[in-house]
């Protein structure tokens, strides 16, 4: 997926590319995540679709919730939701930083591998 070190520099609309798919990725996986949430506040707390979607995108952002959960499928639920959201963030901060990172040390690589010549 990446270049190796010895090969060139991906030129930049290719690198665009590659950062556009991350971020797609990353998109998806904060969409998904976002889905999952709002419904299991449905089903665990019978909340509206509004309130759901409140609920799961405050956990998701490290917010916490608005309404604290009444049954203890929702508490249970809640807890593992907000679990998943702190590994999600950290997956989607990596997956987002990941051709960034790649191309700054390709480029401190080459750079390197020029002075040694």
């Amino acid at each position: 997926m990446y270049e190796h070190r010895h090969q060139r520099l991906l030129p930049r609309r290719a690198f665009l590319a590659r950062v556009a798919r991350h971020f797609a990725i990353a998109s998806s996986l904060v969409f998904g995540s976002l889905l999952a949430g709002i419904a299991g506040y449905m089903y665990f707390e019978n909340l509206a679709l509004i309130d759901a979607f409140l609920n799961a995108s405050m956990l998701l952002g490290g917010m916490g919730p608005v309404e604290s959960p009444q049954t203890p499928g929702g508490k249970i639920f809640a807890g593992v939701y907000a679990l998943y959201s702190g590994l999600v963030f950290l997956v989607v901060v990596g997956i987002s930083l990941a051709p960034l990172a790649h191309r700054m040390l390709h480029r401190l690589h080459l750079e390197d591998d020029r002075a040694k010549e």
